[in-house]
């Protein structure tokens, strides 16, 4: 959500169209750095409070990290996961 006139149009929307226009704006954003996980974080991100996912909307720096705290979740998981398999 780059222009202020659609921070406020999100604003505007219901919680659940909210987190619909959220997940549009941080999918493409996610996927320029995890593209095989984007889905994943994504929706890992969108469990997070709306007014939350709306500051990550405007500061990248607090985007970026909450994608690498996915990732390391992700990461931790399949690494668990793959010591059960062995």
């Amino acid at each position: 959500v780059d222009d202020p006139g659609s921070a406020a149009l999100l604003a505007a929307a219901p919680p659940q169209e909210q987190k619909q226009m959220v997940g549009e704006g941080l999918f493409p954003v996610i996927q320029q750095t995890h593209a095989d996980l984007a889905g994943k974080i994504t929706g890992m991100l969108l469990e997070i409070d709306n007014s939350e996912l709306l500051h990550m909307l405007e500061n990248q720096q607090a985007l970026k990290a909450k994608m690498e705290e996915a990732v390391a979740v992700l990461q931790a998981h399949q690494a668990k996961e793959n010591e059960v398999k062995k």
